[in-house]
């Protein structure tokens, strides 16, 4: 038996007629139910389309605001890691704290990048991206002033030049006890 050919016959067994040519009532015929506008899903498609971009603004704004608070739990999660770190010059604490200098500053070089998603003539990425910058702003001045208390920042004279006498120690701690 050749591939292709019908098992009886020549003709088709199965037929599908697409034009109406009856008497029987179809259903353009039968009247619509009350409160039913056929003329509606044409203006409905506007307000829907209006309803559904408004709502992806909305979206768009909210993730935007989630993203510009984003760098508070990394401010904590940094702040308690260089708390735990300690205030000896160390290997741990050294990397704990140009690791809290380096994230803000990428941060910092790609705002575009990181709120171009939300982009949309309809969103306001101003506030958004000013809260980002000043969250990040403020890892970096916790970076910069665990330097400071390691001491790896130099803020006296005698940290430039050699031939200068280091500054007195300020405060000095000790035991409860005062031994004579």
């Amino acid at each position: 038996m050749d591939k292709g050919k019908a098992v009886m016959g020549t003709g088709r067994r199965w037929a599908v007629e697409f034009s109406d040519q009856s008497t029987v009532p179809s259903s353009r015929d039968i009247l619509d139910p009350p409160g039913f506008s056929r003329a509606s899903p044409e203006q409905d498609d506007s307000a829907t389309s209006r309803q559904k971009k408004d709502a992806e603004a909305n979206w768009k704004l909210q993730k935007a605001w989630e993203v510009a608070q984003s760098p508070f739990k990394n401010l904590m999660m940094m702040g308690f890691m260089m708390w735990m770190a300690g205030n000896t010059v160390h290997l741990f604490s050294i990397g704990i704290t140009f690791s809290a200098l380096w994230q803000p500053i990428s941060a910092l070089q790609s705002v575009g990048k990181i709120f171009e998603p939300f982009k949309d003539n309809k969103v306001e990425l101003l506030m958004p991206k000013l809260v980002f910058l000043a969250l990040n702003l403020g890892g970096l001045a916790l970076g910069i002033w665990k330097l400071n208390t390691l001491g790896l920042l130099p803020t006296h004279a005698s940290d430039w030049v050699s031939s200068l006498a280091p500054p007195q120690e300020v405060e000095h701690s000790g035991g409860g006890f005062v031994f004579h």
